[in-house]
């Protein structure tokens, strides 16, 4: 038995799930505005109880650690650390964008998630249909010659918060694909997390942080005259 605490903040989307194995035994998540303080803890205790578990029962503690928001990022970390700290359970880290691939609702030759950064940049990577990694992880600013090597010969299908904004820029090729599915969910993250809790694959929680990807960059207010 392998029973799987997962969290996905990286995005609006506050999300966590229960699994054991391969076994969804409990979801809840939301999307709306940055509330995942308020929310993050209430949606814990919500999935234990709908599975009928204890905090203790937990074997790993599963987090979505980027790229995304930075301070949902902080705030899905923080708890995913404290609750290890507080069990003595381990810490398993998963990359957001290959989770958002997970979703079996998303059918083509490559899946390119995209998160919404700002303006018409956004962070984004593309996986094939085995959720292996074919472009890496990286910030880009979209335009009409984005991806124009690889969508030459290949389908692909765009998805995530950040490909609505540049459905118009890249549509005009008919190998761009867009799906509203493919959103960040602790459901997937638990998918990729249950492969590294077999494989031991566990962060030291003493240096673990987040993938930022980009350093966050704070705005000052202006004055009102």
């Amino acid at each position: 038995m392998s029973i799987i605490l997962g969290i996905e903040t990286s995005t609006k989307i506050c999300s966590v799930a229960v699994t054991d194995g391969n076994n969804l035994l409990a979801l809840k998540e939301e999307g709306g505005d940055y509330s995942h303080s308020e929310k993050l803890t209430i949606f814990i205790q919500d999935v234990l109880k709908k599975a009928s578990l204890e905090l203790a029962d937990v074997d790993a503690v599963a987090v979505s650690k980027g790229p995304g928001s930075y301070t949902g990022l902080r705030i899905g970390v923080s708890v995913a650390k404290g609750l290890c700290y507080a069990l003595d359970k381990p810490l398993i880290a998963v990359d957001t964008l290959q989770a958002m691939a997970k979703n079996p609702s998303l059918k083509s030759t490559l899946y390119c998630s995209m998160i919404d950064a700002r303006r018409m940049e956004v962070f984004t990577a593309i996986y094939d249909g085995n959720n292996n990694m074919v472009e890496p992880i990286t910030a880009k600013i979209i335009d009409e010659n984005s991806f124009s090597e690889v969508l030459k010969d290949n389908e692909i299908l765009f998805f995530g918060d950040g490909a609505a904004k540049c459905k118009e820029v890249l549509s005009g090729n008919s190998n761009a694909i867009f799906s509203k599915e493919g959103l960040p969910s602790a459901q997937y993250v638990n998918e990729i997390a249950l492969e590294k809790f077999e494989k031991q694959e566990f962060e030291d929680m003493a240096y673990f942080e987040p993938y930022y990807l980009k350093d966050f960059v704070a705005t000052t207010p202006k004055k009102l005259l």
